[in-house]
């Protein structure tokens, strides 16, 4: 069931229609909701809904048994087998060909030859995001940032809650389960605001991204030797664009629904291509998953020492590995989570060297060269920090290495016209760019202008909206890029 489409409309009618008239019964409200979530992977694909049912009872019941056991070292035990149980099923579905086909392919290399254990195995939608929340939610008991739920339906209803379940964005326990416990309040500003992330949610993904997908990307991609070196230069870049439209409209249409329905998410993009570092990139791209990465796996690595140098290097560029592997069982993720990873090792050393030399000079520029030096400091930090990642994002896209390698020798080849970039396609993509550089707060202001207006007003604006990015769209609706991770 994808969201920009007529089953998913009615579908969302219904729930927020019960939703709000169970809005004084907290627990009948809690099961609605459940069952929802339910329905709503189940329309996925219904034999995964025990997987989902497994998924949260052992997160549960490692967070309930937390909470009665003393000593530190039962502790830890209790947590390793709650992450074994976790990653364990994780793997097996998402990493499992990877590695046999590996094993193969090595094993054929030094001359054995071997039959392997060959499955077909179906990657359950969203395993990713609900395995890493249910990840976070029992670290969270462990540390002692929360305490357990009482009840078994919060905790599913947390990790299930349907907005964010297949593909983000990867929310906290400490985050949702406290509004749980509140009546829900829905105000005229809120409602519009999640209206408003709702169009700009389907503005992104069924106008930008897909006809940048469909009219560049794909066929530039499918057969890269076909095309002239413009056209590979312009899909490398339009690629950025387009996963950044399709993965933040997703979660823009994840945070405007759950707000419909009274709950806050917090924001999981904040304009990343307007960063003028990596560092600051990250900080700002899929944030639930970079804030997930730090506060549980590079903390993990760091443990409890305060690090420096060579350690604090590494374990940066072993977050990134591992959160480019987290992407998919290909060896052209990791490749890409490599080189971002090196990009922000080189970044620290750079810039810590830059500093420790600036403290060294003696006496400071003059005012109006310094602000011109940080301007031309910045500019020059976004041109790096942009085709970083574009370069980095064609190993993204690649089906496999060959054709990676195929794409960045066709484009830096300087042959060939061009064949599919065309002006409208130029317009999406460096209007894309231009729209990071407003203000972060664009849709929370416009909202709060909006909320005077008349209910007659609001529904009329909206519905006109609704209708003009359908009307610009293409027809049908492509999967979201991130489904498949």
């Amino acid at each position: 069931m994808l969201f920009p489409t007529l089953d998913f409309a009615l579908f969302f009618i219904a729930v927020f229609v019960f939703g709000w008239a169970l809005r004084g019964h907290a627990g009948p409200r809690k099961l609605v909701l459940l069952a929802a979530s339910y329905f709503f992977y189940g329309f996925w694909d219904w034999r995964f809904l025990a997987l989902l049912a497994g998924s949260s009872a052992v997160n549960y019941a490692a967070g309930a048994l937390l909470a009665r056991t003393g000593g530190d070292r039962a502790r830890r035990r209790l947590v390793a087998a709650a992450l074994v149980a976790n990653l364990g099923t994780l793997g097996f579905f998402k990493y499992y060909g990877f590695f046999i086909d590996s094993l193969a392919d090595l094993l054929l290399s030094v001359g054995f030859q071997r039959d392997m254990p060959f499955l077909e195995i179906i990657l359950p939608v969203g395993i990713s995001f609900f395995t890493f929340q249910g990840i976070s939610y029992v670290v969270d008991v462990y540390r002692g940032h929360m305490k357990p739920v009482a009840s078994p339906v919060d905790l599913f209803l947390y990790i299930s809650f349907f907005p964010q379940l297949v593909a983000g964005p990867i929310v906290r326990g400490s985050d949702f389960l406290p509004q749980l416990a509140k009546p829900p309040q829905l105000a005229r500003t809120a409602a519009v605001y999640g209206f408003l992330l709702i169009l700009a949610g389907m503005l992104k993904k069924t106008v930008v991204a897909h006809y940048i997908a469909v009219d560049l990307v794909d066929p530039a991609f499918e057969d890269p030797a076909a095309f002239g070196s413009a056209d590979l230069v312009a899909a490398h870049y339009a690629y950025a664009i387009q996963v950044y439209c399709d993965f933040s409209g997703y979660s823009d249409i994840a945070i405007g629904t759950a707000a419909l329905l009274g709950f806050r998410f917090k924001k999981n993009f904040d304009r990343p291509f307007s960063a003028t570092s990596m560092q600051q990139l990250w900080q700002r791209w899929h944030i639930s998953l970079s804030t997930w990465l730090r506060d549980y796996l590079y903390r993990a690595l760091r443990g409890r020492r305060r690090e420096a140098g060579w350690r604090m290097h590494r374990n940066v560029f072993l977050t990134m590995l591992l959160g480019g592997l987290w992407h998919g069982a290909n060896w052209t993720f990791v490749i890409w989570g490599s080189i971002l990873g090196a990009a922000l090792v080189v970044e620290r050393v750079v810039k810590g060297r830059w500093r420790a030399w600036r403290a060294a000079l003696a006496g400071a520029p003059a005012e109006g060269e310094s602000r011109t030096g940080a301007v031309l400091g910045a500019a020059a930090g976004w041109f790096v920090t942009f085709h970083i990642f574009t370069l980095a994002a064609v190993f993204f896209r690649s089906p496999d290495i060959d054709v990676a390698a195929n794409y960045f020798a066709q484009m830096f080849s300087g042959a060939g016209g061009i064949a599919l970039f065309t002006p409208f396609l130029l317009l999406l993509t460096a209007g894309s760019v231009a729209v990071q550089f407003l203000p972060g707060n664009a849709i929370e202001r416009t909202a709060e202008r909006l909320h005077s207006l008349s209910a007659l007003s609001l529904g009329l604006l909206l519905g006109f909206g609704l209708l003009a990015i359908e009307f610009a769209g293409p027809e049908g609706v492509a999967p979201f890029v991130y489904f498949q991770f």
